[in-house]
């Protein structure tokens, strides 16, 4: 069976779309995935499936959330193989001075297109630092996420694709979860 990751976007934010960890995890016994753990409460479940395809689970995922909570949400799942390579490819990884919690990665729904990546490249010049990676968007914000005029909204609608994001962290957290070494 293969270890899995699911990235619920914009549940629990600002008392919005309340979905308890407890109920997520029996939403992932519900269909059949094993070993289901949760991490925080903004919707990152570790599980197991035999299933070899990502995006046949999200689409499931989605689903079934959609039908228990009764509003739809944009799920991303990715394998634990995929968020060591997310871990690897950090750029800010093996730089000091860049504190872990400012650092964000945004797990995207598709990859983007080249030029949707120039053109949010080129229209922000704020003073986060921003790499495009994939399916993955990983920002540094140099003056704390809260106060930033970067947001996922904005980035979302620069890439043409939904995200959902977490801090670096988690990242690192979801990453020990899966049992997968880095390096």
């Amino acid at each position: 069976m293969a270890i899995y990751l699911s990235l619920f976007r914009a549940i629990n934010i600002g008392g919005n779309s309340k979905v308890s960890m407890a109920a997520l995890k029996e939403l992932h016994e519900a269909l059949g995935l094993c070993n289901v753990a949760t991490y925080l409460q903004t919707g990152n479940v570790v599980f197991e499936s035999p299933e070899t395809d990502p995006a046949k689970l999200a689409a499931q995922l989605k689903k079934e959330f959609g039908q228990r909570f009764g509003f739809e949400t944009e799920v991303m799942v990715r394998t634990a193989a995929e968020l060591k390579e997310v871990f690897n490819k950090n750029p800010f990884l093996n730089q000091p001075a860049k504190e872990p919690k400012w650092v964000l990665v945004l797990f995207l729904a598709s990859r983007p297109a080249d030029q949707d990546i120039e053109a949010l490249l080129k229209a922000y010049d704020g003073p986060e630092e921003l790499h495009v990676i994939g399916c993955e968007l990983y920002a540094y914000y140099t003056n704390g996420i809260g106060r930033s005029k970067l947001t996922n909204a904005y980035i979302e609608k620069k890439l043409k694709t939904l995200g959902t994001g977490r801090n670096w962290n988690t990242v690192t957290k979801l990453l020990e979860m899966t049992g997968v070494q880095v390096g």
